[in-house]
């Protein structure tokens, strides 16, 4: 019959037998990773995945796809309706006349293109300029919430209703809460009017330039040129 051990022969048994090394764990990210590279990639997965996009029916009648410019890492992003004839053109939003009025806007916030955001709602021009249609938006808009989501900015600029209603999932009229602080997800929303409807409406730049200001003071920004044109 076996010998039974002891529990004072189990404790030396336990000390002689060898230790175990731990199972080797993965590295820590580098601090010196770039935030930048991540979040340009993060955009291009989001511009992989939405491809040569035939989900609705805008790439019918479209040339370019209009995803987005600007900085992956802007603490303000505006955000428009949909391409028109100059930026189906050219594949980048807001180069029309809009577009030009809305460079402006940018600049005499103290700011460059470069420095902020820009994207629509829809990604393809809809015929002849008209309002997108809801399927078209339900169908597109999960692209603009992944861009916004890998930006992440401080702000948010809605130029115009289509671009506010789908953010704020509302159908109140924009004039109910132009110029009012909201807030979309981690980041603040202002809704304010489209440069499109400026250029129709030449007295509604003063109001316009009311809300870019408060977002200028939300931001610390000081204006180089004072009221835009």
């Amino acid at each position: 019959m076996p010998k039974t051990l002891r529990k004072p022969d189990l404790q030396k048994l336990a000390l002689a037998l060898p230790k175990i090394a731990p199972l080797p764990t993965a590295p820590a990210p580098s601090l010196f990773d770039s935030a930048d590279k991540v979040a340009d990639d993060t955009l291009l997965k989001v511009r992989e995945d939405l491809g040569e996009c035939t989900r609705c029916k805008l790439h019918k009648h479209r040339h370019t796809i209009v995803f987005g410019d600007g900085s992956p890492k802007a603490e303000l992003v505006f955000v428009g309706e949909g391409p028109g004839a100059d930026e189906d053109a050219q594949g980048l939003p807001f180069v029309g006349r809009a577009g030009k009025l809305l460079t402006q806007m940018i600049e005499a916030m103290g700011l460059q293109r470069k420095d902020v955001y820009i994207c629509n709602v829809v990604k393809c021009r809809p015929p002849e300029n008209r309002t997108p249609e809801d399927d078209e938006v339900g169908t597109c808009s999960p692209f603009l919430f992944r861009q916004l989501d890998v930006i992440a900015p401080k702000v948010i600029v809605c130029l115009g209703a289509v671009a506010a209603k789908t953010l704020l999932k509302t159908n109140r009229g924009i004039s109910q809460f132009r110029g009012q602080w909201l807030d979309y997800r981690s980041s603040k929303l202002m809704a304010t009017y489209h440069p499109a409807y400026l250029l129709r409406n030449p007295n509604a730049k003063g109001e316009v330039w009311k809300d870019l200001q408060k977002v200028m003071a939300l931001l610390g920004l000081h204006a180089k040129k004072g009221k835009p044109a």
